[in-house]
C-alpha cells in the first residue's frame, strides 16, 4: 500500500506545484511593481535568508563572518519574491497534507464507531441467546427425567393391560 501511495503522493505534489505556481508569479509580480510590498514583505525575509546562508557557507568553509554584507535592493526583491513564491506553495501542499490527515483521521473514527456499534449489537445477541439457553434450561430441569419417564409408561402399560384383561382375577368373596 505505501509503494502505491508514493507515486500519488508525488503526482498530488506536483499538481499542488503546478496550481500555485501562478499564485507565486503573481506575488512576484506584485513585488516587483509595489514599493510597499517591496519594502516590507518581501526585503526582510530576502535579506534574513542572504545572511542566514552566507553565515553558514562561511562557517563551513572555516571563515569567521563577523558582518555579512547586504545585498542590494533589486536582488534582494527579486529573492524575497521567490521565497514568497516558494513559501506560497509550501503552505498550499502543506494545506492539502493536513486536509488529507483530517479526512483520513475522520474516516477512521467513523470506521471504528462502526466496529464498536456492530461490537455492541454482537454483544446483545450473545446476551439475548444466553437468556433464551438459561429459559430453556430451566424448562428442562422441570421436565421429568427419562427414567422417570420409563417408569410411568410401565405403570401405564400395566394399568391398560388390567383393564383390557379379558380374565379379570376374581374378587375375594365377602367374609360372614
Amino acid at each position: 500500500m505505501v509503494v502505491g501511495a508514493f507515486p500519488m503522493a508525488k503526482l498530488l505534489y506536483l499538481g499542488i506545484r503546478q496550481v500555485s505556481k501562478p499564485l507565486a508569479n503573481r506575488i512576484k509580480e506584485a513585488a516587483r511593481r509595489s514599493e510597499f510590498f517591496k519594502t516590507y514583505i518581501c526585503l526582510p525575509p530576502a535579506q534574513l535568508y542572504h545572511w542566514a546562508e552566507m553565515r553558514a557557507k562561511m562557517r563551513l568553509l572555516g571563515f569567521n563572518a563577523e558582518a555579512v554584507k547586504p545585498l542590494n535592493e533589486e536582488a534582494a526583491a527579486e529573492l524575497g519574491a521567490e521565497l514568497l513564491g516558494e513559501a506560497t506553495i509550501f503552505v498550499a501542499a502543506g494545506g492539502c497534507l493536513l486536509l488529507e490527515y483530517w479526512r483520513q483521521q475522520r474516516q477512521h473514527r467513523r470506521k471504528e464507531t462502526e466496529r464498536q456499534a456492530s461490537w455492541a449489537a454482537l454483544r446483545d445477541e450473545v446476551d439475548h441467546l444466553a437468556q433464551a439457553l438459561e429459559g430453556l434450561q430451566v424448562q428442562v430441569q422441570a421436565a421429568p427425567t427419562q427414567g422417570a419417564l420409563e417408569e410411568l409408561r410401565a405403570q401405564l402399560q400395566e394399568m391398560r393391560a388390567a383393564l383390557c384383561d379379558p380374565d379379570p382375577p376374581p374378587l375375594p368373596e365377602p367374609e360372614e
